[in-house]
């Protein structure tokens, strides 16, 4: 019986597991989907679909550069303990080098990277369906510079942060301002290239806050106006990266310092493990708790 990428898809959408794996079951029992999907949970491979509800929100977070290209990278799993395992961190390993050398335009086109013969999506379900957690491939973020520029990379806590910047300078100053980032979370280089939206926004939070205030509500028009500015310049410059206070030097600004040594932050990412993820507490335990009961 030939197999069909149809016939593929549809064991694929049945059990999740890989499209090699898919093809190889079909091979293996005929074409026929009902014996190919148990053939597929004989060798473990389709239990990982079983995980795909569970919440993943631990994990790494990588940093990798190549000639003037750098990615970062997370990818999640269900426990802190399982982020330190081999397989995992092989995978992460492996993930981060395939990005940095194809350089896939989406997540989806990352996804279907071959790594020695196999996908990293198909990567990503065995090594789910081999550790017992759910495994995500989340998101990633490239950036790129020129020849005379310079990548600044800095792991925090083992792999929990992670940051990448691109600088004119140093190497040592670029891994400053990748500590800076790590550590103070700016959201843009300058309040210059921030959309008008944010600014917007946050002048729209300050006056509902000023509203709410049984004492500055009562002030006039005029000075309600100066301190709403006073504090969305206040808010702007939290996450504006010029904006904040140097790591290393607690009396200087970001700016001055680029100002004083001449040099430019060009762009930068960072990742921090979950971020964005709404965490379920004791998913893990509670499971393993009620499986006993079983």
């Amino acid at each position: 019986m030939e197999i069909t990428a149809k016939l593929v898809k549809e064991l694929r959408d049945l059990t999740g597991s890989g499209m090699m794996d898919c093809k190889k079951a079909l091979i293996e029992n005929d074409g026929d989907i009902d014996r190919a999907v148990r053939w597929l949970q004989e060798q473990g491979i389709a239990k990982s679909a079983k995980k795909s509800g569970r919440i993943a929100a631990e994990g790494l977070v990588s940093v990798k550069t190549k000639g003037n290209l750098g990615v970062l990278v997370e990818i999640n799993a269900e426990t802190d303990f399982v982020a330190k395992n081999e397989m995992f961190l092989n995978l992460v390993e492996s993930v981060s080098t395939a990005l940095v050398e194809n350089n896939p335009a989406d997540l989806d086109a990352a996804k279907a990277l071959v790594v020695d013969g196999r996908t990293l999506d198909e990567l990503v379900v065995e090594a789910t369906a081999t550790i017992g957690e759910r495994i995500d491939f989340r998101r990633f973020t490239t950036l790129e510079k020129t020849d005379d520029q310079t990548f600044g990379q800095y792991v925090h806590m083992g792999g929990k942060i992670a940051a990448l910047t691109v600088v004119s300078g140093t190497d040592e100053f670029a891994r400053d301002m990748a500590m800076q980032v790590a550590s103070m979370s700016p959201q843009y280089v300058s309040q210059d290239v921030m959309p008008a939206s944010i600014v917007d926004e946050q002048t729209s939070i300050q006056t509902e806050i000023l509203k709410n205030d049984p004492v500055l509500s009562q002030k006039n028009e005029k000075q309600q106006a100066g301190i709403v500015k006073g504090r969305v310049s206040k808010a702007l410059q939290e996450i504006s990266l010029v904006d904040q206070v140097y790591f290393k030097d607690q009396n200087m600004k970001v700016g001055q310092l680029l100002k004083q040594e001449k040099f430019t932050v060009h762009s930068f990412a960072r990742y921090a493990v979950g971020e964005g993820i709404e965490k379920r507490e004791d998913n893990f335990a509670d499971e393993v708790a009620s499986m006993t009961k079983q």
